[in-house]
């Protein structure tokens, strides 16, 4: 029998473990990346859990992160017909909203961007991170001329701490899942660490990324910022601050 890897939490949180749960079979049935195995999702009056295959992590090398670059471009040609997922999940703690919907700026402008900045007013952060942030929304489809993104199947979390090597082929986990604009998986990537330049390049070389990409990247990365900011609190604000000050001069 495997190992197991539980986690739990209270009652509140089994929509979370199963959207995990479902975010996880989707990214397996795509047949690019490895993910762990969900064995059990449950809950009672006292708590809700999942269950996962545990796994047993090594330091990624090279090869392992090549692989993963080569492998998350397969993932991303796993495309579905509009932005979104069949049902909302989380990102970290906070609520996740996938209502899906054919136009990228509009899903990005209200489930995204627009969804961190209210719950950031709600937090207390006004003034003019909201200024800049309606200045921003309504500049949108600036970054966007020229590059209309395919609706692709994404991990949504992708950050150095949800990826790892097992068995010497890298394995992700604890997913965002939805379909979006790959360039957003991406973007995360480069937010926190944990990814190595042979992951880029064979990534590039994969399927190589559409000119105005860096640009995007600061967009995307904007999201997660503000996440954090309403997640862990003001010391994410200058850095929320600075990516919209960047944005805006360009």
């Amino acid at each position: 029998m495997s190992e197991v890897f539980r986690k739990t939490g209270p009652p509140s949180a089994y929509e979370m473990f199963a959207a995990e749960a479902e975010g996880l079979a989707e990214l397996q049935a795509a047949g690019a990346l490895r993910v762990p195995a969900v064995l059990d999702v449950g809950v009672d009056d006292r708590s809700a859990w999942i269950e996962l295959e545990k796994l047993n992590l090594a330091p990624a090398t090279d090869a392992t992160r090549q692989a993963l670059g080569e492998r998350l471009a397969e993932l991303h040609r796993t495309t579905g017909d509009r932005f979104g997922w069949h049902r909302d999940n989380t990102i970290g703690l906070t609520p996740q909203i996938n209502t899906r919907s054919d136009d990228w700026i509009a899903f990005l402008r209200e489930h995204r961007l627009g969804f961190q900045f209210r719950l950031a007013a709600d937090n207390g952060y006004g003034g003019r991170l909201q200024v800049r942030g309606e200045q921003l929304m309504r500049r949108l489809p600036v970054w966007f001329e020229g590059y209309e993104p395919r609706a692709s199947l994404l991990h949504g979390d992708l950050w150095g701490g949800n990826w790892g090597s097992c068995g010497g082929e890298p394995v992700v986990f604890d997913p965002a899942v939805y379909y979006g604009d790959r360039e957003s998986d991406l973007a995360m990537t480069r937010l926190f660490g944990g990814f190595g330049q042979s992951f880029y390049d064979a990534y590039e070389s994969a399927w190589p990324l559409s000119p105005g990409h860096r640009e995007r990247c600061d967009v995307y990365q904007l999201y997660h910022v503000l996440n954090h900011l309403n997640l862990f609190g003001s010391g994410y604000l200058g850095r929320a601050q600075e990516l919209l000050e960047r944005l805006l001069r360009g």
